[in-house]
């Protein structure tokens, strides 16, 4: 739609083309209503695309998100997607060292076999009882609670009632999750394990007060109403490309290189004013649906802005020639790798990288977690790669919040990229550089990213992927019915960082949608 085409009307303007406004745009036009997206960059997707990030190579990777738990299969069903998840027969893999002996936790490949694991590590039974007690529990949790994500909010004391079970209560939503753990385990490396779902992208420490880690904690466990994260079929891009193509069969418009700059309201009606490469223009609506930020929905309707946000993650991309060895020789790594593989991430490590990076310190030990793609799904590499036996590495990075980037994000990412691929050849029978696959320029293929450059690259507010702390699911005060509404009636926030926001679940899409279409 060119800029000088003059003030077009439409039902809603969607503000950005990420997945969760592509919910949202397919939602209303299948509908019946006229529906304009606005994305500011050459395509759609925002954070949930594939690329091919290295020169001549034909591997197409989760650049930026990369599993999926929170997505409702009812959107799925809802809008005829043609989208597929696979489940990962490993759960995780820990490696470690004990007695001089390289050994490690496999969680996965059967009852029998997990049971068993434990048991070699912590030398006893009590360990995995424990283990199957609390995630027993929060399997509980998630199946009442997922379902409330596209429902209208619930007030606390109703979810209260329908998770009915006080002990998980006081465990998940009033007392920080390290008193449970401690309470639970004892084993500091089984500690460590059952923390890291708190910690993604957060940056808190286990007994955190403000309990920032019991919600991203909650929202890890309840995926799918059992908690378990699944490979996107053909990479995350694969659902951006599914929900765009659903949008438009359905009506919808969607014009990519057109930024919004500016939201106008009266209470009733809206204007939106965009930015192209030939000029500006305007699109008027009756809702207008903003898939950004909060920092970003305020620039646009002129409030003042809210509280910074602070990212705190490292993301890693890489390609391998093939899978490294293990100094673990018992676990074969293609069973190693095709879960989460937690790297120094063992309880009191993952309290001192929290203690020293809050202190302004890179992390001496970055904790951090690999999974390997392409052993679920191989599509995302092309047949001469897949046939060579090449093979996806995606890290994940814990407490490295922005702050510690301002000084200078370059040298900083690569020391930080140093220090954690140093903690896994650690547990390797080999040097990762030495499985590296190289581009066509004879480059290494890897690539980092802070928390500045998915800021730069994204405009996430200080990186923070999920656009600010993570909200309990319930009803608090201005949440609103659906905790997509804002000050001005007739705009919503559909982004992340909508209430029951963060994670590619498209459930902010839905939720403004149905509120659009009940008003």
């Amino acid at each position: 739609m060119p800029a000088n085409e003059g003030t077009r009307t439409y039902d809603a303007v969607i503000v950005g083309g990420g997945h969760n406004g592509l919910v949202a745009a397919a939602y209303l036009a299948r509908a019946g209503r006229s529906v304009l997206v606005l994305e500011r960059l050459g395509h759609t997707g925002g954070a949930a695309v594939s690329t091919r990030p290295f020169a001549g190579v034909d591997a197409r990777l989760s650049r930026y998100s990369y599993l999926v738990s929170l997505l409702p299969r009812k959107i799925v069903r809802d809008l005829g997607l043609r989208f597929q998840v696979r489940g990962r027969t490993i759960s995780s893999y820990t490696p470690t060292e004990r007695g001089g002996r390289a050994t490690g936790l496999l969680v996965g490949g059967g009852e029998r076999r997990t049971r068993e694991a434990f048991a070699r590590l912590t030398g006893g039974e009590h360990e995995y009882a424990a283990w199957q007690r609390f995630y027993d529990m929060t399997s509980r949790v998630a199946e009442r609670v997922f379902p409330t994500l596209t429902e209208p909010l619930p007030g606390r004391d109703e979810l209260r009632r329908r998770i009915d079970d006080e002990t998980a209560w006081r465990a998940l939503f009033e007392e920080p999750i390290g008193v449970t753990v401690e309470e639970n385990f004892t084993d500091d490396l089984v500690r460590g394990v059952v923390l890291t779902d708190a910690l993604i992208g957060t940056f808190a420490d286990a007994h955190d007060p403000s309990l920032a880690q019991n919600r991203c904690f909650l929202y890890h466990v309840i995926g799918g109403g059992t908690g378990a994260w699944d490979v996107p079929v053909g990479g995350m891009g694969a659902l951006t490309d599914a929900l765009a193509a659903a949008a438009r069969t359905a009506g919808a418009v969607i014009a990519t290189g057109h930024e919004a700059v500016r939201v106008a309201t009266d209470g009733k009606t809206a204007e939106v004013t965009y930015r192209t490469a030939d000029g500006e223009g305007v699109a008027a609506a009756r809702h207008v649906l903003v898939n950004a930020s909060p920092q970003e929905l305020a620039a646009l309707t002129g409030d003042p802005a809210p509280e910074p946000a602070e990212g705190a993650q490292l993301k890693v991309n890489m390609l391998l020639t093939r899978l490294p060895r293990l100094r673990d020789d018992s676990v074969d790594p293609r069973e190693a790798f095709a879960g989460t593989f937690h790297i120094a991430e063992g309880y009191r490590q993952l309290a001192t990288a929290h203690a020293q990076a809050a202190a302004g310190e890179l992390p001496a030990a970055p904790p951090s977690e690999i999974y390997c793609h392409s052993l679920t799904d191989s599509t995302i590499l092309g047949p001469d790669l897949a046939g060579r036996g090449y093979q996806t590495l995606t890290l994940f990075g814990l407490h490295t919040p922005a702050r510690l980037f301002a000084r200078d994000n370059d040298a900083v990412r690569e020391e930080l990229l140093k220090s954690t691929l140093a903690q896994l050849d650690a547990h390797l029978a080999e040097p990762l550089a030495d499985c590296l696959a190289t581009d066509a320029d004879g480059r290494p293929c890897i690539e980092a990213k802070t928390p500045l450059d998915l800021e730069r690259d994204l405009r996430l507010p200080g990186g923070n992927i999920f656009h600010r702390a993570l909200s309990w699911p319930y009803a608090q005060e201005s949440t609103g019915r659906w905790g997509v509404e804002t000050g001005h009636p007739g705009v919503l926030l559909c982004g992340a960082g909508a209430v029951r926001g963060g994670g590619v679940s498209g459930v902010p899409g839905h939720n403004a949608a149905m509120a659009v279409l009940e008003s």
